[in-house]
């Protein structure tokens, strides 16, 4: 018999969150997925139930921290969630005609990719500790291994996740709490799709979701995907400071606007 299982979700509004929904959802199981979008987090919603799992949903905006802790004690309150995957991400760079970076954005990146999923696992393994463990997965990036001039405040907050995954995974271990941090290359996301200029080793979600799902099950402190970006940070360690620079003050990025961030939702739960 599958074990039954109680898994939090954020960003499952779509992309990866949403590939991540579809893979977990079975009889037995119980989903809290959290999204910004109410009517796509509906869709994945319907589905997730039609499989046979039990789902929770909360349109939430990650960048209030201390709503995002209230609402996952209260979600836990109800269903004790053995795993959580910290799925929801901001992704934003400067514009080719823009001299320097918003510090708005910046301040947003940095809540929503860093400091608020950080707070979330230390609330999470709180309460998983007390109950004898639990899995945490924060999703990453490979930018965070690399110095990108036209995206100092996402590579910024990517790069302040993976050192905090690193010691939290450390420090968490004694009480039976795993963390695991997955760093992904282009995954074929709304998120990506912004980015105007190549997307070299694109990936689907539903690719990406596996890899997230292998490394929960076997508790690999770090995966980064797809290969070639495992090359390229073993080439980043050992190429000389100073070349390293020269080649990233040459490249030449650029995104399109968001769309459809206009607002951001107040914490609302639905059954």
């Amino acid at each position: 018999m599958t074990k039954p299982i109680s898994i939090l979700i954020t960003g499952a509004s779509g992309g990866i969150g949403k590939a991540l929904a579809c893979d977990h959802a079975r009889p037995g199981s119980s989903l809290a997925l959290w999204g910004r979008n109410a009517g796509r987090l509906r869709d994945v919603a319907q589905i997730c139930r039609e499989r046979g799992a039990s789902v929770l949903t909360r349109e939430i905006d990650l960048a209030d921290g201390p709503m995002a802790l209230a609402a996952f004690r209260a979600d836990d309150d109800k269903l004790h969630f053995d795993t959580v995957i910290l799925c929801a991400g901001l992704s934003d760079m400067k514009t080719a005609s823009e001299k320097t970076e918003r510090a708005e954005t910046v301040l947003e990146l940095g809540l929503v990719n860093y400091a608020v999923p950080s707070a979330l696992t230390m609330a999470a393994a709180d309460r998983m500790q007390a109950r004898g463990g639990g899995r945490i997965a924060l999703i990453g990036s490979v930018a965070a291994y690399h110095d990108l001039p036209f995206a100092a405040g996402y590579g910024g907050s990517k790069a302040g996740l993976a050192r905090f995954a690193s010691s939290a995974r450390m420090a968490l271990a004694p009480l039976g709490v795993k963390v695991v941090l997955i760093a992904p290359g282009f995954v074929d996301t709304d998120m990506s799709r912004r980015i105007i200029g190549p997307r070299p080793f694109l990936v689907t979600p539903e690719a990406a979701s596996r890899h997230i799902i292998a490394a929960l099950a076997h508790n690999k402190g770090e995966t980064i995907f797809p290969w070639p970006f495992r090359l390229l940070r073993l080439i980043d360690r050992l190429t000389p400071g100073i070349i390293r620079r020269v080649i990233m003050t040459r490249i030449n990025a650029d995104q399109r606007p968001r769309q459809g961030d206009s607002t951001k939702p107040a914490s609302k739960q639905t059954a």
